[in-house]
């Protein structure tokens, strides 16, 4: 499924705080979870990237319109052969704290995405090394053409080498342990904003950074971000004037939002898409009252489990027809899309019992189901739902939920047998998806949220072969295979 819009409200007067004629002002916003960490490649998480993109910079990014990549840090990249790209960095850029960005930097900081406990190798993919070719130049050496190089760029953002090692955070924050580095909870970068404050789950608080070397011309002094879980409370607060903005209301509210003088409703297509993954790899499911075998292992049962969703329901009940519901697992601006692999099997009850029965479960069994309950929309009611219809055809799913801090880090230590996940296609480009979601578990970003360890080696050649091909038209073809 994916969701219909990017909900969000906002106040008329946030809505234009770019204007120079307002008056400077803090800006208050909210969402549902807070951000997982400060450190830039720990946690690939939509709204934490968000979060580093106003403190830290990339070599490129996107423009807001044409949503091509465009110069940051660099100002110029030229190609000197298939497999290495020459970029050249801006002069005059400062860390916030006065020190001068160099291409010492840039290479620290692509190695240090390419860290075994970085989520963000899935960003490096295809980069063999890159070299310093002066204080002001850099070569990125790969290990075959990449196609997309420029919009994996967009992610992968600068740290401070010297900040790095003066405060022991040289390798990223293990998402999967709870031990703690520096950059976990504090930030240095080069971008318009730096952190003054964070407090976990109460407070963020980000001021202008006197050294940014850019044009910052608006009149947000001071960003202030809240994390509210309560659907509820998130709302009032916006109708209170407490904050300014929201970026998840819930679909109900929107309504009375829509009608309020005072706000204003922004929403449009997400390019996430939200699944349900399987454990396809333990030979024995935990807590489940299947012994000696794994049911989820069975395509058949794969099946049912995906027929005995009414999907249209949760789209006209649970999101309010705020959702589109497909059979792909990108959304239609990501390339590699098409109408062949959005279409779903339909819903069918009946069928889902069949399959279970020629599976050799006639009268179900007991999974676990695992969602988080603060990071998408309706993500707990959705989950709610999908509970109550596989029970109906015999699979007692046992329903926990949890906070995003900790449900991802227990996803990817594979602690679920089902789970929910979204995934946002920050490249445009499926190979993106493929390659974490699909793409058997190994090294460099490779299936690093496989956590339902799926392996096929079809898929496996697929993947890897999409990662160099520069023929279009071809590439396509295998993007659409794959998904």
């Amino acid at each position: 499924m994916k969701f219909k819009p990017m909900l969000i409200a906002a106040a008329v007067t946030a809505a234009f705080a770019a204007s120079p004629a307002l008056q400077a002002k803090p800006f208050k916003w909210s969402s549902a979870s807070d951000i997982p960490t400060l450190d830039i490649h720990s946690q690939n998480n939509a709204l934490g990237n968000g979060v580093h993109a106003a403190v830290y910079d990339a070599l490129v990014y996107y423009n807001s319109t044409t949503f091509k990549p465009e110069p940051q840090l660099a100002t110029g990249w030229r190609e000197l052969s298939p497999t290495q790209m020459r970029f050249t960095l801006r002069s005059g850029v400062k860390f916030s704290d006065g020190s001068a960005l160099t291409a010492d930097d840039v290479v620290y900081s692509i190695m240090r995405a390419m860290a075994k406990t970085s989520n963000y190798a899935v960003y490096t993919q295809g980069i063999d090394r890159v070299v310093k070719v002066n204080d002001n130049t850099v070569d990125f050496i790969m290990k075959g053409p990449n196609p997309v190089l420029l919009n994996q760029l967009t992610e992968l953002r600068i740290m401070s080498k010297a900040w790095a090692e003066k405060n022991k955070s040289v390798e990223p924050k293990d998402i999967r342990t709870k031990d703690e580095t520096f950059a976990h909870r504090n930030a240095m970068g080069t971008g318009m904003y730096m952190v003054k404050e964070w407090q976990p789950d109460q407070k963020l608080v980000l001021v202008r950074n006197p050294n940014y070397w850019g044009k910052n011309d608006s009149n947000v002094t001071e960003i202030i971000y809240t994390p509210i879980k309560s659907e509820a409370t998130r709302v009032a607060a916006l109708l209170s004037g407490e904050v300014d903005f929201i970026l998840d209301p819930s679909p109900q509210d929107l309504g009375r939002l829509r009608n309020n003088a005072s706000l204003k409703v922004i929403d449009g297509i997400e390019n996430r898409t939200i699944f349900f993954g399987m454990d396809q790899f333990r030979d024995e499911l935990p807590g489940s009252n299947v012994k000696g075998k794994n049911p989820l292992k069975d395509l058949r049962v794969r099946k049912a489990l995906y027929q005995a969703i009414d999907i249209d329901s949760i789209h006209r009940v649970t999101m309010r027809g705020l959702s589109q519901p497909t059979g792909a697992m990108v959304a239609p601006q990501v390339n590699g899309w098409t109408e062949g692999v959005h279409k779903r099997h339909p819903y069918d009850p009946e069928a889902s019992r069949k399959q279970l029965a020629d599976a050799g479960y006639p009268q179900g069994f007991e999974v676990d189901f695992a969602c988080p309950n603060n990071r998408y929309i309706n993500d707990e009611e959705i989950c709610q739902a999908v509970t109550a219809m596989w029970a109906k055809v015999g699979v007692k799913a046992k329903l926990r939920t949890l906070p995003l801090v900790t449900y991802f880090p227990m996803i990817q230590r594979y602690e679920a047998s089902i789970y929910m996940l979204g995934w946002g296609v920050p490249t445009f480009d499926a190979l993106y998806s493929l390659q974490s979601l699909t793409r058997s578990v190994g090294t460099g970003g490779d299936g690093n949220y496989n956590v339902g360890r799926y392996k096929n080696e079809r898929m496996d050649v697929v993947v890897d072969r999409v990662k160099t091909e520069t023929d279009l038209p071809v590439r396509n073809r295998l993007l659409t295979e794959g998904l």
